[in-house]
C-alpha cells in the first residue's frame, strides 16, 4: 500500500484530490493535514511514502513545510500541487527536492501516473508547469552545470550505459522504466546514476535531467 500525506487548507479541495487517489486501490491517504505545520507534525508520528503539498496554507505555507521534510526525512517524496503555474514556485520547489510540481486541474489519471513516477525515483512536471521551468533552469544551471569539453563526452569519462541512462533521465522516466527499456534492474540503474552525478559532480536528478538536455541527449 502507498501511503500519502495530503496538507490541504480547503476542506472539500482535501476531500476531492483524496478521493482521486484512492480510485487507485494501492493508494492510500493515510494522514491529512490543513497546513503545513500539522503535516510536519504528522510525519513526526507517522510514516508516509510520499506528501502531497499545496503551496498556500495558513501557519506554514507547502514551501517551508517541505524544506523541513526534505531535512529531517530525506526518504520522503515530495509532489506540490498547486492551482499557481508559478515558475518561481516551481523552481523553488525543485530547489527544495520536490519531485514533482502539478496543477489541481490535472485530470485523476494525469495525478495518478505523477504520484507512481515519483514514487519510483522519477521527475514529474505537469505540461505547462515544465513548459515554463525548463528553460530557466537550463539558464539557471548553466553557470555550474559542467560543460562537455570539445572532443565530446567520452572525455567525461561517461560509460555508454550512463549515457543510456541520463538520456532516459532527461525524459523524464522513473528507474523503473529505465530499467525496463535497458533490460537492467532497478539496483543497477541507481546505481549508474549516482555514477554519473558524482563524475559531473551534479546534486540530484533534476539537474541530471538539465545536463542531458543542455547536451542534447534528448
Amino acid at each position: 500500500m502507498i501511503r500519502i500525506l495530503l496538507a490541504e487548507d480547503q476542506a472539500m479541495v482535501r476531500q476531492g484530490l483524496k478521493m482521486m487517489m484512492e480510485s487507485d486501490p494501492e493508494i492510500r491517504v493515510t494522514g491529512e493535514a490543513r497546513n503545513g505545520r500539522e503535516a510536519v507534525r504528522l510525519c513526526e508520528s507517522h510514516y508516509f511514502d510520499l506528501a502531497v503539498l499545496d503551496i498556500r496554507m495558513p501557519e506554514m505555507d507547502g514551501l517551508s513545510a517541505a524544506a523541513v521534510m526534505r531535512e529531517r526525512w530525506p526518504d520522503l517524496k515530495l509532489l506540490i500541487l498547486t492551482t499557481f503555474n508559478d515558475d518561481e514556485y516551481a523552481l523553488q520547489a525543485l530547489k527544495l527536492g520536490a519531485s514533482g510540481y502539478m496543477l489541481k486541474d490535472a485530470d485523476p489519471a494525469q495525478l495518478l501516473q505523477a504520484i507512481r513516477s515519483v514514487l519510483a525515483g522519477g521527475l514529474s512536471l505537469g505540461d505547462q508547469v515544465a513548459a515554463k521551468v525548463m528553460p530557466r533552469l537550463l539558464g539557471q544551471e548553466s553557470a555550474t552545470t559542467p560543460r562537455v569539453p570539445e572532443e565530446g563526452l567520452a572525455d567525461v569519462t561517461l560509460t555508454p550505459r550512463e549515457l543510456d541512462v541520463i538520456r532516459f533521465v532527461g525524459m523524464g522516466r522513473s528507474n523503473r522504466e529505465i530499467a525496463a527499456e535497458l533490460s537492467l534492474s532497478q539496483g543497477t540503474v541507481k546505481n549508474h546514476i549516482s555514477q554519473a552525478l558524482d563524475k559531473l559532480e551534479l546534486r540530484d536528478r533534476t539537474q541530471l535531467a538539465i545536463y542531458a538536455l543542455r547536451h542534447d541527449l534528448v
